[in-house]
């Protein structure tokens, strides 16, 4: 007896406390179910009103969209020849201060135009593009720029970025554009290491070229010697007193042809400080229509109109708690 109480008393304290868990867990469940319960028919009797608001809140965001400007948004993605992202990004979004600033003089000046057409401008901005599982495949812009520079799986692509403007004519997205290539290549710095990378490649290129010829001519002797010292033997074959390995001369020389092809692509496909690979777009519709109004004002006309019914359904309650207190 003494020997088997202990455990005994252990097997009643465990079903006592899973009875006390399932308990407490109906408990929760029920309450749950009475909070559902009273929230859908509560709900259900004032639906009437609730649609009511969400019909205010759609009539409330079509006059903000009747009565405010209209305003367009486009991008365009640039690739970076010579300056690394990480330089030109903060450099294009300099004139994203400007706008912030309302110094319309020095955006008009960035971007060789009048003070007039840029006050039609609203925003430029350039985003980085984000690569998921680093495949070199852009995947989509961060818009927000919350993405982890640390994450080596989903990575900022370096050879590309992305611009977007907003502005109240969409005609205006192709000054923008011409704005932006004069802003960029009127650099005096981006024109120099612009400059000094063509230089470097046309150095190189003079080299492989060298080189290429020399192992061209070196190829063309080792197989003479090869000739040369085959013997024939009896019966017209042929024996080789000398084996030479002539052919690793080839991987030597297409090696040094595929850099070269390479230097000639970046040097006729991208001389320029950037390059566009996909130029603006013009929207059909206006960015600010009844939609963008209505994700805020919908939403806002519902919860306030919700919060006042809830209130009101228990005023009374709040009264003598605002008495008590």
């Amino acid at each position: 007896m003494p020997t088997n109480s202990p455990v005994k008393d252990d097997e009643i304290d465990l079903l006592e406390l899973f009875r006390r868990m399932g308990r407490t867990l109906l408990k929760w469940l029920q309450a749950a179910g009475r909070a559902f319960l009273v929230s859908f028919f509560f709900l259900l009797k004032n639906s009437f009103i609730l649609a009511l608001s969400i019909l205010l809140g759609a009539g409330v965001s079509y006059l903000f969209k009747w009565t405010s400007k209209p305003f367009y948004k486009s991008e365009i993605t640039i690739k970076s020849n010579t300056i690394s992202n990480d330089e030109m990004i903060p450099y294009i979004n300099k004139l994203n201060l400007f706008l912030k600033e309302e110094n319309l003089t020095a955006v008009a000046s960035s971007l060789s135009t009048n003070p007039e057409k840029a006050e039609t401008i609203r925003d430029i901005e350039a985003f980085w593009i984000i690569d998921m599982n680093n495949d070199s495949i852009p995947d989509f812009s961060d818009y927000r720029n919350k993405h982890n520079v640390y994450d080596t799986v989903n990575v900022r692509m370096k050879d590309r970025f992305v611009i977007r403007a907003e502005v109240s004519d969409p005609e205006d997205l192709i000054l923008i554009r011409n704005g932006i290539l004069y802003y960029i290549n009127n650099n005096p710095v981006f024109q120099q290491k612009n400059d000094f990378r063509l230089k470097q490649n046309n150095e190189m290129l003079a080299r492989l070229n060298y080189d290429i010829n020399q192992l061209d001519s070196l190829q063309k002797i080792k197989y003479f010697e090869e000739t040369r010292n085959r013997k024939p033997e009896e019966g017209g074959q042929m024996i080789f007193l000398q084996e030479q390995k002539t052919q690793l001369l080839y991987e030597d020389i297409y090696k040094l042809y595929k850099i070269k092809q390479k230097l000639d692509l970046e040097n006729n496909l991208y001389p320029e400080i950037v390059t566009i690979i996909n130029e603006f777009y013009v929207p059909n519709k206006r960015h600010n229509g009844g939609y963008y109004f209505g994700k805020v004002m919908i939403p806002l006309s519902f919860g306030l109109t919700l919060l006042f019914l809830i209130l009101y359904k228990n005023r009374k309650k709040l009264r003598e708690i605002y008495k008590r207190y």
